[in-house]
């Protein structure tokens, strides 16, 4: 409640501040809205989040005397947010080169290995277990990578990226509450507060008067936080936590979506012969639209298949099917909705 509290009183002020700096969202051929829109809603994100989770540590403490100590993780994980909370805000004011973005961000993905926090195990993966650390530190860079750019560039409709962030954030916090890890649950829940608040100005906000987006500040962040939970969620460590066999699946399921669809378009991109940074409007949200959906629809079924994959992914585990297959049906079913969707557009 302090972090949405937070979040919901500076959401505003964020958007007077665009208004009289004239920091807009502008409208092109590739964007769904039609005027220029706020854009540095997420920069109330990482704020607000620490601001919540302060009074979380404290109401702890103060109730069931637990205190907390910054692990080597949790560092790494701050740098690296601080990292990219800054590029994004750079990028939001004044735009940033795709190869500056990608060094820094690099950066911050090599912190989490470096700090001994990694995919170091596929837990029967094609077959792989243990995975030697020449394989670990590499892979998991790419992960973050991937998971902070999915993010982004998933943000391309009202209401689709936050809330998507909404139910990963939530899932987390469950996940980690089971495991008896508040710190991880504060952090969870810390940065779903801003958010939601973010989402319902994003949402049912008007165009005029308190309608914002998020930005690149809010979306790399979103990223982050989420790798950061997802990589920390499936390590097998059993000084932190107990061997979990559903650990990397469960990581996988929440991610699917956005992981998935930046990886497919990133694939079609180089395949025409384009670079996979070059923009276009062949991202899930633009696909469904073109198949005749509107804007609320296309949230309403994204946010429908992120339900279904949890759903498969639990009953499929469940009947004891190995975490190959299930992956391999989980790309099968978003590649033949993806192909439906397709030959719906065509018509």
């Amino acid at each position: 409640m302090v972090s949405f509290a937070a979040g919901a009183i500076c959401i505003p002020l964020v958007v007077q501040m665009c208004k009289k700096y004239n920091l807009y969202d502008q409208p092109n051929a590739r964007k769904v809205h039609k005027v220029a829109i706020p854009r540095l809603g997420g920069i109330v994100f990482m704020p607000s989040m620490l601001f919540g989770i302060t009074a979380g540590f404290t109401v702890l403490h103060n109730y069931n005397g637990k205190t907390f100590v910054l692990t080597v993780s949790m560092v790494a994980m701050i740098f690296g947010a601080f990292l990219i909370y800054l590029i994004g805000l750079l990028d939001d004011f004044k735009g940033m080169k795709a190869a500056h973005k990608f060094v820094i961000q690099l950066v911050a993905s090599s912190v989490f290995p470096l700090c001994n926090l990694m995919i170091n195990d596929l837990h029967g993966f094609c077959g792989i277990n243990e995975i030697p650390i020449y394989v670990s530190y590499p892979l998991t860079v790419l992960v973050i990578m991937v998971i902070v750019n999915a993010m982004n560039l998933i943000d391309g409709i009202d209401g689709l990226s936050s809330s998507l962030s909404i139910l990963i954030l939530l899932a987390f916090a469950h996940l980690y509450y089971q495991l008896g890890a508040p710190i991880f649950v504060l952090l969870a829940i810390g940065l779903v507060g801003p958010v939601v608040a973010f989402f319902i100005y994003n949402f049912f906000g008007k165009v005029g008067r308190n309608k914002v987006f998020m930005g690149d500040t809010g979306s790399l962040f979103l990223g982050y936080v989420i790798a950061y939970l997802a990589i920390k969620y499936q390590m097998y460590n059993d000084l932190v936590f107990p061997y979990r066999e559903e650990s990397l699946l469960v990581s996988e399921t929440l991610v699917f979506i956005p992981v998935i669809d930046v990886a497919r378009v990133a694939i079609f991109r180089k395949l025409r012969g384009n670079g996979i940074f070059e923009p276009d409007k062949t991202h899930i949200h633009h696909i469904i639209m073109q198949a005749g959906a509107s804007m609320h629809q296309t949230l309403a079924i994204i946010l429908l298949m992120f339900g279904v994959f949890c759903v498969v992914n639990y009953g499929l585990f469940i009947f004891d099917l190995n975490i190959t297959f299930i992956i391999l049906i989980d790309v099968a079913i978003y590649g033949l909705f993806m192909w439906i969707m397709s030959k719906l557009g065509e018509e």
